[in-house]
């Protein structure tokens, strides 16, 4: 029995998708599709690794204090602009 980790990408929403082209060095690309295996034993369903790049992104700006603090200096300024 596989035991549960706690990633932080689960689910992946069957969205519309957007064409993009993205280089990635090698390396990276094999840990995408290790995180996709991962993803495919722990929930049962097969996963395209292309699909975890936008939640993982998504993931990593929403975490990341400084974009938001930057974010929000940005937003208000926009704000005092208009």
């Amino acid at each position: 029995m596989i035991q549960p980790t706690k990633l932080k990408i689960a689910a992946i929403e069957d969205d519309m998708p957007v064409s993009l082209t993205v280089r990635m060095p090698p390396s990276t690309h094999r840990d995408l599709v290790a995180y996709a295996e991962i993803l495919k034993l722990e929930s049962g369903k097969a996963v395209d690794p292309t699909s975890l790049i936008v939640p993982m992104l998504t993931r990593f700006m929403a975490t990341d204090r400084a974009f938001a603090r930057a974010r929000r200096k940005q937003l208000q300024t926009g704000k005092d602009a208009g």
